[in-house]
């Protein structure tokens, strides 16, 4: 009988045995995925100073950190009230599953677990949290194998880094910089035991939610480890008398959407793991000049719906008004600010890359830089009378097309720099009709404009084209004669340290001497023309209004010595704004708007525009001109001598 017994009791043992040795070939691999660990990692995205701009991540938000960067007050806090044991045992407490069996038997159910840190790491990662007898098994046998493949240091940061502390952060050190806005190392002892103390019951002791819940967690943290003998008495009672600041952040903390959105666009094509490869990405634009761009769409956007007299009416020219903005260094390229809307919240298209509207006027400088490589001076005679032109439209039906100067006017001759100062649309016709239209569409295509029309139209800047790419066609003038390619990363490093830094893009157009005749012009338009409401006290300001047909889009582009600036408004239904909404009164004030901004934090940016060599001036017409060697000049009616010494004083 004994033997029989035996025999039975050997079958089943080898049973069990030979059925735990099947079980584990069916898990064996599960493990791996452990051991070569590959968390989901978010990236992060900074200004040009370092600060956070916003988070990148898919699903989980989570910080790596090392086990030999973690304070020894975290493992020691951890260990005290999750597995006191956990440096003596091999993956699973005996003792503490001995008193568990008892408790299940007592209770007829899974009451309570005896988990060791390696078994929760196990469970939390491979297996499901259903509390059934097989996946304890699998739970152990896995655990047992875990030991063996990697150290207790190796297993406690993949805990501390994988596990789940609420409020959407997973990992300790996304929790300690979510909650806290610290580092490990800055951690105060009470704030390291509620985050120890987290993640049995993540959403529970979610100290955002329920902070009374989440102390009363983390003194009990505290007490274990005082009873341990891990903490003196004085720095327990200092600890559960303690009671931290907890930050109720977003998640992605996200302070520049739009531009955020845009480093989405350029790098997902190229990084498909952009969201979860733990870059850091350092951008040239400063938060803030963000701000302040904000602030000044913002205001401009108010003046308008104050002078709209029809609001909340059917009549209101407003409806769907907007606008946009783009600041970027003269000589580098790099975007300082943009803004593609004045409310993400309301709609984040993005209005300064995705838009593309009809310059306007502010399409004339590059007409009339042509003109002046081609040899026209800034004191050259151009014709301001009305002209008649007879076309065949698309149905061959002839049609007069009578262009006139908002003004309603014409002034017979005027000079090149009058003409454009006050945006004269007559003289730029006749400019143009005399330049012609081949040698001017071939000029402005290699300047880098698209689709644009072989025609007289031409002159009025009747063509689509988006804010961004007009900034870079502007950088023609504000980087004297050398175009640069607007860009707003800077650089991006991966989670081995590498690095990728990104340079500006630069094409030569023409010579410095050459585009400082059209800047002397563009300051004119700010100090006496139709961009008179840009004016900025103690600093020299060059730009050009713009303003279309039906006053559907108000435009202002201009630079000082070192900044550029492009604003545009409309509506995005294309609709007209007010007759009184031109480029000079709407976009223009905003621009002034931002620079004493700007002034007031940077006033030691430079404020006079540098003259080159080769350009040279003389009096015509009683007034100070700019020529350069290849000007053709004209009669000089107050017989003072040309000089190239004296200096230019806008």
């Amino acid at each position: 009988m004994i033997r029989k017994l035996l025999l039975f009791t050997a079958f089943i043992t080898l049973g069990v045995f030979i059925w735990l040795i099947f079980l584990y070939s069916q898990i064996r691999f599960d493990v791996q995925r452990i051991v070569d660990y590959k968390p989901r990692l978010t990236t992060q995205i900074f200004d040009k100073y370092g600060n956070l701009v916003a988070n990148l991540f898919d699903k989980e938000h989570r910080f790596y950190v090392n086990f030999q960067d973690i304070p020894a007050r975290v493992i020691e806090s951890l260990v005290a009230i999750e597995d006191t044991q956990y440096f003596e045992h091999k993956g699973i407490n005996t003792e503490a599953i001995g008193r568990a069996i008892i408790k299940d038997i007592k209770a007829m159910k899974l009451v309570e677990g005896a988990s060791t840190l390696t078994q929760q790491l196990v469970k939390t990662m491979v297996l499901t949290r259903d509390k059934k007898i097989i996946r304890k098994i699998k739970e152990v046998l896995l655990s047992l194998r875990l030991e063996g493949l990697l150290s207790k240091e190796e297993i406690i940061e993949r805990y501390l880094n994988h596990v789940y502390f609420g409020h959407g952060y997973y990992g300790i050190k996304t929790a300690s910089l979510g909650y806290f806005h610290k580092h490990l190392g800055e951690l105060h002892l009470k704030e390291i035991a509620i985050l120890v103390g987290l993640p049995r019951a993540p959403s529970f002791y979610d100290p955002t939610k329920n902070l009374k819940f989440s102390l009363t967690r983390a003194n009990q943290v505290i007490r274990r480890m005082y009873k341990l003998g891990w903490i003196n008495k004085t720095d327990y009672h200092e600890a559960l008398n303690y009671i931290p600041i907890v930050y109720n952040d977003t998640l992605t903390r996200n302070k520049a959407p739009y531009i955020v959105d845009v480093v989405k666009k350029q790098l997902l094509p190229n990084l498909p793991d952009l969201k979860t490869g733990g870059y850091k990405i350092k951008l040239t634009i400063d938060l803030k000049a963000q701000q302040i761009a904000r602030d000044a769409l913002k205001y401009g956007y108010e003046k308008i719906k104050q002078r709209d007299i029809y609001i909340d009416t059917n009549q209101s020219t407003t409806k769907t008004l907007n606008g946009a903005m783009m600041v970027l260094e003269n000589n580098s390229g790099k975007i300082l600010t943009l803004v593609g809307g004045v409310d993400y919240l309301q709609s984040s298209f993005n209005r300064a890359t995705q838009s593309k509207r009809q310059p306007g006027s502010a399409a004339k400088p590059f007409l009339y830089q042509v003109a002046l490589n081609l040899g026209y001076s800034t004191a050259s005679n151009l014709v301001d009378i009305s002209r008649t032109y007879q076309y065949k439209s698309s149905n061959n039906i002839l049609k007069k097309w009578q262009p006139r100067n908002y003004e309603k006017d014409f002034k017979g001759l005027i000079s090149l720099r009058e003409a454009l100062v006050h945006s004269r649309n007559l003289a730029t016709i006749n400019l143009v009709t005399e330049i012609g239209i081949d040698i001017l569409h071939k000029k402005l295509k290699y300047y880098g404009f698209k689709d644009i029309p072989f025609d007289l139209s031409i002159a009025l800047g009747s063509f689509g084209i988006s804010l961004f790419d007009l900034s870079e066609q502007y950088t023609i003038f504000s980087n004297n004669g050398v175009q640069i390619k607007p860009y707003i990363i800077s650089s991006i490093t991966d989670i081995t340290n590498q690095t990728i830094t990104f340079e500006p893009e630069k094409k030569y157009i023409t010579t410095p001497a050459q585009t400082y005749l059209m800047t002397s012009i563009l300051h004119n338009v700010v100090k006496s023309g139709t961009g008179r409401n840009a004016r900025v006290k103690g600093i020299e300001i060059a730009g050009k209004t713009g303003t279309t047909n039906k006053n559907i889009d108000a435009w202002f582009c201009g630079y000082s010595p070192t900044l550029q600036t492009i604003i545009w408004y409309g509506n995005d239904d294309n609709k007209p704004m007010r007759r009184t909404e031109t480029g000079g009164r709407t976009a223009a004030p905003v621009f002034a708007f931002f620079y004493k901004k700007w002034l007031k934090i940077h006033p030691e940016i430079k404020r006079k525009f540098d003259k080159p060599e080769g350009v040279f001036t003389s009096w015509v017409n009683n007034r100070l001109e700019y020529f350069t060697q290849t000007s053709n000049i004209p009669k000089i009616e107050n017989k003072t001598e040309q000089s190239n010494e004296k200096e230019v004083q806008f």
